[in-house]
């Protein structure tokens, strides 16, 4: 059968893994502080015996879009976003240190400090708990003031510091879980020039538009090189008929 085939088998397998990626961008254009992922194909001679005559595709990652997104006032106190570069540090379900750009805080039932995805955010000294209290501020250095129950307003005391990091991009990868690490793993040293800006969150920064258009132009491509399958199909059906003449 003809290699063309295989190519376009190829193509096309590729072309699916990059529409699921960009699927992803799309159903994540609402989430909170999410990062696009950016796809890219490259070209991969098939070595052999013989020459490399043939060339395939491979869609690979070519990184994540670390393009702030919007920041959108909210009012609510525990809400948070990243003014310019840089990360929250979280603890990932392994008890690993990650990052985040997603500042929608909330406390858990066991009174911890959680992003909306539910990963503790790490202070001076690991995951902050927050006492009971009837008033919590968090100030755009990170610090966070609460006023205990019970207490008059002159007993507002600092009890943490949400860790804030901007390691180099360069360094950063992201995970299956949106998170963000460092590549060689370990954790990033606090950066007292990243500041947030307090009662405001980040939407995401992927373009609806441009992953709608990318969507188009994948399928589009799909269906280009599905069509090059049944070319390659008639090709060998008449070829089988000549042969028989």
């Amino acid at each position: 059968m003809d290699h063309m085939l295989y190519v376009a088998m190829n193509g096309a397998s590729q072309t699916m893994l990059a529409e699921s990626a960009n699927d992803n961008n799309l159903a994540n254009a609402d989430t909170v502080g999410f990062l696009g992922d950016l796809e890219a194909f490259r070209s991969m001679p098939v070595y052999g015996p013989g020459y490399p005559t043939r060339v395939y595709a491979m869609q690979e990652r070519a990184g994540v879009d670390f393009k702030p997104g919007i920041i959108r006032s909210t009012g609510r106190p525990l809400d948070v976003a990243i003014n310019g570069n840089g990360f929250i540090a979280v603890q990932a379900p392994d008890g690993s240190e990650a990052y985040t750009r997603a500042g929608n805080l909330q406390i858990s039932a066991n009174g911890m400090l959680t992003t909306g995805a539910g990963y503790p955010v790490i202070g001076n000294s690991g995951p902050i708990a927050i006492p009971p209290s009837q008033k919590i501020t968090i100030g755009s250095d990170g610090t966070i003031s609460v006023l205990p129950t019970g207490e008059t307003p002159d007993a507002i005391a600092v009890i943490d510091r949400i860790k804030l990091v901007d390691p180099p991009v360069g360094s950063l990868v992201k995970g299956s879980d949106g998170l963000i690490r460092l590549q060689n793993g370990g954790s990033a040293p606090a950066d007292a020039s990243v500041h947030l800006v307090t009662g405001s969150i980040e939407s995401s920064n992927v373009n609806v538009v441009d992953a709608m258009v990318n969507m188009i132009a994948l399928a589009r491509q799909f269906e280009m090189q599905v069509k090059m399958m049944h070319a390659t199909k008639q090709n060998d059906s008449s070829a089988a008929q000549l042969m028989t003449l």
